[in-house]
């Protein structure tokens, strides 16, 4: 390289570095687009509203939800990963995305750990195991037997292969040590209506989805896979509690940047998101959906990516998933 040529890329590293500074120091002059992987209507769309505007109130700016849905959530997530890194568009993080799409894709367009950074976690949401009521079982052990028993394995249904209520149902057969035989629909309502109509006995539901059917007595639930009780079902024991230890399974939900977002931009977000989670109004909104609102660093939130990632490769890997 000539001299003039280092001349001009150090002249340009100088105002770089000079210029991040400032750009951050105006953070944010304009709309920033939280994007959401799914369409509308789903979990990771209420989890994004009900912090978009309380963030948008500590920013002095709009930030604006903007469904990308396709491909299982990786198409979304690869427009953040390749978005600028200035703040002006960040992505809802999912545990779909960032822990299963990882290893369940055989390229899902993104690196977790290369190509984003962390804002901070929003919460986490627990599901539940419900039964349909022609079950006999009216607690985990008892299915546990029951399941054992039965002359052939017993079904289960999901949104479709690769997702949460999947995976949390085989983590389960490993756990209790059971042989189950999972029936994947297009999606959650057609899930719901087979389990309410009886035509498959159980399976793994986000609360606020069950809940109505379980206190009408369309549904038994036997116990939620968060390591504590949930506030919207307090009579209900935890999975933990009805004797698998370790077993712990909840919908995680934060916000991420693409990789290299100015320190100084990430923590002005970082701050505007737990300013919205410790709000009276975001926390009942949150409990209302079944999830507990979890502030924290983006530290802690890309330490949560890297456990829950590693957890559900290795039942990915077990199971022998993949798609192309």
């Amino acid at each position: 390289m000539s001299s003039l040529s280092r001349m001009f890329a150090l002249t340009c590293l100088t105002l770089a570095a000079m210029l991040a500074p400032a750009a951050a120091q105006d953070y944010p002059n304009r709309p920033v687009t939280l994007i959401v992987p799914f369409p509308p209507g789903g979990s990771t769309t209420v989890m994004a509203r009900n912090v978009a505007d309380k963030m948008a109130a500590t920013l002095g700016q709009q930030v604006v939800v903007d469904n990308r849905g396709g491909a299982g959530g990786t198409l979304g997530t690869r427009v953040v990963a390749k978005a600028a890194p200035d703040g002006y568009t960040i992505g809802l993080g999912y545990t779909g995305t960032l822990s299963i799409a990882p290893s369940l894709y055989a390229n899902p367009g993104y690196d977790v750990r290369k190509d984003f950074a962390p804002i901070g976690m929003i919460g986490t949401a627990p599901s539940v195991l419900v039964v349909h009521p022609s079950v006999p079982a009216k607690t985990v052990a008892e299915f546990i037997d029951y399941a054992r028993k039965s002359a052939t394995p017993i079904t289960y249904g999901s949104p479709g292969v690769g997702t949460a209520n999947h995976l949390a149902a085989e983590l389960f057969a490993s756990a209790a040590k059971l042989k189950l035989t999972h029936i994947p629909y297009k999606g959650s309502g057609p899930a719901m209506n087979d389990l309410v109509g009886g035509h498959i006995p159980m399976s793994f539901v986000p609360i606020p989805a069950a809940i109505g059917n379980v206190q009408g007595g369309k549904l038994r639930g036997l116990a939620v896979t968060s390591p504590k009780r949930s506030a919207l079902l307090p009579d209900m024991p935890s999975m933990q509690e009805a004797g698998l230890a370790g077993f712990e399974v909840a919908l995680r939900y934060g916000l991420i940047a693409p990789a290299g977002t100015p320190r100084p931009i990430i923590d002005k977000l970082n701050k505007a998101l737990n300013e919205a989670l410790t709000s009276d109004d975001v926390k009942k909104r949150l409990t209302t959906e079944g999830a507990e609102a979890l502030p924290g660093s983006p530290e802690a939130y890309g330490q949560d990516i890297d456990k829950e990632e590693k957890k559900w490769s290795a039942v990915v890997k077990q199971l022998g998933l993949k798609v192309e």
